[in-house]
């Protein structure tokens, strides 16, 4: 049997564990069975996408902005968060 260590957000272990138990499993089965997967796929068993936000677009835009900000061609100004 091999031991494998890794740092975590307590936060993110707290909500993991607690979710798990309410599953009737622990974090060693839950990580177990994904890793399994992983090795019967070859493939990460669920869907990753990237944050938009990140995107070169939207980070050439907020670039544009903090440069308009910056020499006083407009203001920050409220809005509504927009979810995507």
């Amino acid at each position: 049997m091999a031991r494998v260590n890794f740092r975590i957000d307590e936060e993110i272990k707290a909500n993991a564990e607690k979710a798990l138990k309410e599953m009737g499993l622990t974090m060693s089965t839950a990580i177990t069975m994904f890793l399994v997967k992983v090795g019967r796929e070859k493939r990460i068993p669920f869907e990753i996408n990237v944050d938009p936000f990140y995107s070169s677009e939207n980070i050439a835009e907020l670039e544009k902005r903090i440069t308009s900000i910056k020499n006083g061609t407009s203001t920050l100004k409220e809005h509504e968060l927009i979810e995507i």
